[in-house]
Order: structure tokens, then sequence, then C-alpha cells
């Protein structure tokens, strides 16, 4: 029986520390695939040297599942602005481990950012006009960034529908497909579950 209370406390100590790994708002409870995020993250920390000294101080806001098709989820991990940098120095080894402990599921990494509305100088006191990195068009480019990083995105095309509607052509890398063409779908489900956009991601055709 005390054996039995010992790893139970030590479950309980473990999940505590896990759980300071996720920077909610106050008031806000984790979710069961955010604390499942956080548990993980906090075990590659404990057990894995190479990443133990960066993740340390990485924390992140939210993580939420979406449902990709065709019996396919993944994961998405919503991190503070701030440390977006230092997860990239880790990122590739980060998501293997992370995909590894999450059945195959991709794991994508992309920074909170606040989008300010057309009114941002009138409605507040702050002199100046609005960032442009804080407009919806920057802030929907720099989610397209994220999904796709460390791959790096080589050209835009819009293409106009039938209907009339535009579909945003996104080129990437062609050095990385081997590695990416598998979350080619994934990239699109979750852009257009984050911004309400169509993108098709693909790899410009090389001329022989």
């Amino acid at each position: 029986t005390n054996v039995h209370l010992a790893k139970a406390a030590v479950v309980v100590a473990m999940s505590s520390l896990a759980l300071k790994k996720i920077s909610k708002a106050k008031g806000l409870e984790a979710t069961e695939i955010e604390t499942q995020v956080a548990q993980e993250l906090h075990n590659l920390e404990v057990s894995t040297s190479e990443l133990k000294a960066d993740l340390r101080d990485l924390t992140f806001r939210s993580a939420s599942e979406v449902d990709i098709g065709g019996g396919k989820k993944a994961i998405v991990l919503f991190v503070p602005f701030a440390t977006l940098r230092a997860y990239h120095k880790i990122q590739t080894r980060l998501v293997r481990e992370l995909e590894k402990k999450f059945s195959g599921r991709h794991v994508l990494i992309v920074a909170q950012r606040t989008i300010l509305g057309k009114n941002y100088a009138r409605a507040t006191k702050n002199a100046g006009p609005r960032p442009r990195s804080r407009t919806l068009t920057a802030v929907q480019n720099a989610i397209l960034e994220d999904l796709v990083y460390p791959t790096e995105i080589v050209g835009k095309r819009t293409r106009c529908k039938m209907d009339g509607s535009k579909v945003l052509k996104v080129l990437l890398d062609p050095k990385d497909q081997v590695n990416v063409e598998t979350k080619l779908d994934t990239f699109s489900v979750v852009y257009k579950k984050l911004t309400n956009k169509e993108v098709i991601f693909e790899f410009p055709v090389l001329e022989p």
C-alpha cells in the first residue's frame, strides 16, 4: 500500500510539473489534449538530454485537435509569440518526438498573435498607426509560414474558381518534398480552420 501511495504521489507531482508547461489565461482549465501535450513535453524535458535545456523555459498557450478527414487528426500547438524562435530552434526534433508519442498524428506549432482592427489608432490612446505585423493579412501570412516551418514558401499564386471565389496556391521548397508531402492536406485543413480561407499547398514543377 505504501508503494502504491508513493507511486501515486510521484504521478501527481509529475502532472503538476507538467501542467506548468501550459500558460493559459487565469481561470481557464486545461483540456484533455492540452494535459496530454504538457505531459509529453515534460517527459521529453526530463528524458531527452538534447532537448532538456531548450524545453525548460518553454510553455504553450493552448492545444487543439483538428480532424483532417480519412480518420486522421492533427494537433495544433499555440505558443507565445515571444518564444516562437526558441521553438524553431528545436522544432524538427521536437515535432518528430511528439508525433511518435501521439501515434503519428501530425503536430503543428503556431504562434499566438493578436490581430488589430482598422480602428486600432482611433479606438486606443496609442499614438501612431496600427503595426503592419498585426493586420489581418500579415497575421494570416505569418500563420502560413508557421504551419510549414522549417520548409520555406517559395511562391504564392491566386487562382480564380468557376464560381468567382479565389483559392491561394502556396508553393513550398521542393528540397523538403520527401519530408513534407504527406502533410500537405493537414496544412490546408488546419489553415482553413484557423482563418476560414482555402489554400492549396504544393511543390513547384521543376523543368527538366
